[in-house]
């Protein structure tokens, strides 16, 4: 699992979003609180503003706001918004791949893999995120010593 850029920023910003709730951020302000580069921070938002996860407003008072409770943005949500398929082994979903020979079962573990991504990023919201507050699941996970070992 690789979490790209695009995935990164837009949880940031939605995050600063939340936190500023209900006032407006304008790219600018998002792009410097968040250290993104303003342009492609403009990508990001045009995706989620089209999704409807954010509202724009034109003019002096404008800028961006959540355009639904923090609570009920996933982060599996976003991600699979500004990046596709939460898993893909070679450009296909897992549940697509055919191996033969000894290479067979391959698949399941593809399968198994997304499974496990898809039980975190689904039950964390944006409004977790900027409370530090995880599920309880997710928790267990992280508070797993082996969990931040480089491997």
């Amino acid at each position: 699992m690789q979490v790209t850029a695009r995935v990164d920023y837009a949880l940031r910003a939605l995050v600063q979003l939340a936190a500023a709730d209900p006032a407006r951020l304008t790219r600018d302000e998002l792009a410097a609180a968040e250290g993104i580069p303003p342009r492609y921070l403009e990508s990001v938002l045009l995706s989620l503003r089209q999704a409807g996860l954010i509202v724009g407003q034109r003019g002096t008072a404008g800028g961006y706001s959540l355009g639904r409770p923090a609570e009920q943005i996933t982060v599996a949500e976003v991600s699979r918004l500004v990046d596709g398929p939460l898993a893909l082994v070679q450009g296909r979903r897992p549940e697509d791949t055919e191996y033969g020979s000894t290479s067979r079962h391959l698949n399941k573990l593809w399968v198994g893999l997304r499974a496990a991504v898809r039980s975190v990023m689904e039950n964390v919201t944006v409004a977790d995120l900027l409370s530090g507050d995880l599920p309880p699941q997710v928790m267990a996970l992280v508070d797993n010593p082996d969990a931040w070992l480089p491997h």
